[in-house]
């Protein structure tokens, strides 16, 4: 009973998933139609300038299959697209026939527009062939004798309409077992030929990777020039006073040591302060509150510190790679320092969650979202710390998402992999 339950879900939900795909491999043989007109005429001469429109169309209904698709398997089918082409009149028509994807999206209006039809057709006769299996004995013997009920044979008996039970119990069987897999099948063939290849997706990655190595050097280089910038105009300024200082210090001993005492405190003092800027430049490269509490105690420390009430929740969380919590860490200080420098909020709150791998081969994640009830509309041109964020995280392979609408909340979610 139990695989027949499950089998009967399946089918629950195949059953939607080929109906639309019924509609959609209707579209496909439209649009299969209309490309075939183009390149008859292209070959004419004359089909050129449909060409862009064409493979246009082919490409937005595409997408809506793997928008279908994705909704139905809860993964997304990524586009192979490259960015968007001018709308030269020359040379997109060259650039869209080039393109791997254009014969992939041609591949697959082939094949879905013939194939969608005939499992779209047995998804509504399967389950209706059940249902008249079931109702015939109620009814044929209502139907006048010459004309007896044909389903699939001439039923002019009890016999023969109670024999029509075991046959809908057939029909029942195929329907269970054909609908999930016809709906299988039409999903992976969609996903794997409206997906990326593994030669597009490799260099895709490579691009990526080549971005996030640049955007790490960059955030590297401009860690360095701000560390050079603290040292250089306040520790370096007050160790120069408190030389000065004791030089004048050393001179006044020899005339006078009793009017040397004041120079000498106040040297001390500017020692001191060159200390404490010197524990700031520190901290700020990495806490020490990391080492000595991990990222949960350093981030509660950062929000009872914060200028605005802010609640945090940490979930899964373990001990991670140094530079992995440090960017984690300052990336939460970032948030909050724009939370209460400009939004305006009345409360704040900081949510750390360590993702588990969705998929085999997956990485762990870390996910940190940031949220206050100000008034939104942070702006990342106006130097409010948001492309420092972006940087960071990127530095790590990961994304930042900004979501602040004019009158909030504003949200700031970043999703840094971790490797295990």
């Amino acid at each position: 009973m139990g695989r027949v339950r499950v089998a009967a879900g399946a089918t629950r939900r195949a059953l939607p998933f080929l109906l639309r795909g019924l509609v959609s491999s209707a579209v496909a043989l439209v649009l299969l139609i209309r490309v075939l007109l183009v390149a008859a005429f292209t070959l004419i001469g004359v089909g050129w300038p449909a060409i862009p429109s064409t493979v246009r169309a082919v490409r937005r209904w595409a997408g809506d299959e793997r928008r279908r698709v994705a909704a139905w398997t809860g993964r997304p089918v990524p586009a192979p697209y490259p960015p968007p082409i001018p709308d030269d009149p020359a040379i997109p028509t060259r650039a869209l026939l080039a393109e791997p994807a254009t014969r992939r999206d041609l591949a697959w209006l082939l094949v879905h527009g013939l194939t969608g039809l005939v499992a779209g057709f047995l998804a509504i006769l399967l389950p209706l062939s059940v249902v008249n299996a079931a109702v015939v004995p109620v009814y044929w013997w209502a139907v006048p004798s010459d004309e007896p009920v044909q389903s699939p044979y001439p039923v002019t008996s009890w016999l023969g309409a109670l024999g029509m039970l075991p046959l809908g119990l057939g029909w029942l069987v195929l329907t269970l077992v054909l609908v999930p897999l016809l709906a299988r099948w039409q999903a992976g063939a969609a996903a794997r030929l409206l997906a990326p290849t593994k030669d597009a997706r490799l260099s895709e990655r490579v691009t990526e990777l080549t971005a996030t190595r640049a955007a790490a050097l960059e955030a590297h280089g401009a860690e360095l020039r701000r560390i050079e910038r603290d040292l250089h105009d306040g520790t370096q300024n007050r160790l120069v006073g408190v030389i000065m200082h004791l030089g004048i210090a050393e001179r006044a001993l020899r005339r006078d040591p009793a009017s040397a005492l004041p120079l000498l405190l106040k040297a001390q003092d500017q020692a001191a302060d060159a200390l404490s800027e010197l524990r700031d430049v520190v901290r700020s490269i990495y806490p020490p509150v990391l080492a000595e509490r991990g990222l949960d105690g350093a981030l509660a420390a950062l929000a009872a510190r914060c200028a605005v009430p802010c609640t945090l929740r940490v979930d899964g969380l373990r001990r991670l790679p140094a530079a992995l919590e440090a960017a984690a860490y300052f990336v939460v200080a970032e948030a909050l320092t724009n939370t209460a420098k400009h939004s305006g909020a009345d409360h704040a709150g900081v949510t750390v969650t360590l993702r588990p791998p969705a998929e085999p081969g997956d990485e762990e994640a870390l996910v940190i979202e940031v949220r206050d009830d100000g008034h939104g509309g942070a702006d990342e041109s106006g130097g409010s710390g948001l492309a420092g964020i972006r940087r960071r995280v990127a530095a790590f392979d990961g994304h930042t998402d900004v979501t602040s609408p004019p009158g909030g909340p504003t949200v700031v979610r970043a999703v840094i992999p971790c490797a295990s």
